[in-house]
């Protein structure tokens, strides 16, 4: 049988779905790259957002026709829709055959054979996730709850990851030289706006030892940059008692002699401690990459918000990470339109996003969420206001990300070589992540002889637009090329 694997969302999602794709390999599935060859398709996901959940909703019914049009005889959801949604989604969709929830992870190559062979699947109700896990994080260890990206498994066969060490069930699904790789999963944090630790429960970190492990094994497909991911990495370590495990963790990858770039995503800032910038800053490999969570400037809203901050403590955080790498990149995302937000905390944080010079700014209108506690606050804002908000932001964002793209011009930069388009090699430098920071677009590929797929070249950013770069090789002094 063969199976084709839908991946919605975000990089945890991306290593969520390898891990299915290696249970259903071990399973003894087909995995293939058109929807049209395959028995079933399956798709993982995502219950962020209300856009996020149409766009699920949308692929889920483009599936479906396939049962029609094609050879596909059963559509399954998986994912974070999914798990937060159960009983309630497959009630609400039923041109997909089953809905499946992280409980069924482990089995998931039986459960699609069954589908496949006519049995039909109860779909699970959803639960807190966040209360089958103790409180207390160094008390999580032992117990034994389905989370995606965290499971182990003793036995798998060749050309499932790692090769060595504990094994994590995990099959690539692209060919790419940079690839996700996740470190932790669930989350502690109560912000008031998110549902996420709802359904992807409490905080459980990876061993360091797993993780080095996963890593090589990456090399040896032909991964060169490891991209760090979790629900909040900067918490990385405390359910294993040592809250500066990810300093000792990011020199364990450094080890990794196949290994170039380490690459760490979604930190808070009020956990960003001096220790880690310095080892974010310092350790051989790990590129000079911030992706701070801020979410808004103004600390009235943040307090709303369940969180903690205001403009002078984040631009001192930024000062002291450009203190010591000049060059950094530091992107982050920001909420406009939460309940209580006032003109005034619109203006701190159009003030804040100006001083701060980030590299990347994702700006999102505020939306209720159900389960959340900000669905039930007052001072909500009508939505054509908040669409005004979001916007005016916007556009800011945009004019400023352009400037410090532009101030980058003449710096000298390393960047990894993803494709080629239009005859020009494509690559990121050190200080933009995969997917959302832009690109650096090198001179005709004519000038670039030798240079292939996966190589880190030394470039000179020559012009910018908008957020991407254009590089060229810089010359020594008889004229030649490096």
């Amino acid at each position: 049988m063969a199976v084709h694997l839908v991946t919605l969302g975000c990089a945890r999602n991306e290593v969520d779905s390898e891990e299915l794709a290696g249970r259903l390999a071990d399973g003894g599935f087909r995995l293939v790259d058109d929807p049209a060859d395959a028995d079933a398709v399956m798709v993982n996901t995502c219950g962020f957002i209300e856009s996020a959940k149409k766009d699920s909703v949308d692929t889920l019914l483009a599936a479906a026709d396939l049962k029609t049009d094609g050879r596909a005889k059963a559509v399954v959801a998986v994912g974070c829709m999914a798990e937060r949604y159960g009983q309630e989604l497959a009630k609400s969709l039923p041109e997909a055959d089953a809905v499946l929830g992280f409980d069924d992870y482990d089995r998931i190559a039986d459960k699609l054979n069954g589908i496949l062979h006519g049995e039909q699947h109860v779909s699970h109700v959803p639960t807190d996730r966040r209360t089958l896990l103790p409180i207390s994080p160094v008390e999580r260890r032992g117990a034994r709850v389905a989370t995606p990206g965290v499971h182990t498994a003793p036995d798998l066969p060749e050309g499932l990851a790692p090769a060595s060490g504990p094994r994590t069930a995990r099959r690539r699904l692209g060919s790419g030289p940079s690839a996700p790789l996740k470190m932790a999963a669930g989350c502690d944090r109560r912000c008031a706006f998110c549902a996420i630790p709802r359904f992807r429960g409490a905080y459980v970190s990876r061993t360091p030892d797993e993780i080095v492990a996963e890593a090589h094994w990456l090399t040896t497909q032909g991964v060169r940059e490891v991209f760090l991911v979790s629900e909040n990495s900067s918490s990385y370590g405390k359910d294993l008692g040592d809250i500066r495990l990810l300093e000792k963790l990011l020199a364990g990858l450094s080890e990794i002699d196949e290994l170039d770039w380490i690459r760490v995503s979604y930190l808070q800032p009020a956990e960003t401690r001096p220790g880690l910038v310095e080892a974010m800053t310092s350790t051989p490999k790990v590129v000079p990459y911030f992706d701070l969570s801020f979410q808004h400037a103004s600390a009235a809203v943040l307090r709303r918000m369940r969180r903690f901050g205001d403009p002078d403590s984040f631009l001192a955080l930024i000062d002291s990470i450009r203190e010591r790498a000049p060059q950094a990149g530091i992107r982050s995302n920001v909420i406009v339109g939460f309940p209580g937000e006032t003109e005034r905390d619109v203006a701190t944080l159009a003030d804040f996003l100006t001083a701060a010079r980030l590299d990347a700014i994702g700006v999102f209108g505020y939306s209720d969420e159900e389960e959340t506690e900000a669905a039930g606050m007052d001072g909500k804002i009508d939505s054509d206001a908040i669409e005004e908000r979001r916007a005016e932001i916007a556009d800011l964002a945009d004019e400023l990300i352009a400037q410090r793209a532009e101030e980058r011009i003449g710096e000298r930069a390393r960047v990894l070589i993803e494709s080629e388009e239009d005859g020009r090699l494509v690559g990121r430098a050190e200080h933009q992540g995969p997917e959302v920071d832009g690109v650096v677009r090198l001179e005709p590929a004519g000038d670039l002889r030798g240079i292939a797929r996966g190589d880190i070249i030394d470039v000179m950013i020559t012009g910018s637009e908008g957020v991407d770069l254009f590089a060229a090789r810089p010359r020594v002094a008889d004229g030649r090329r490096r």
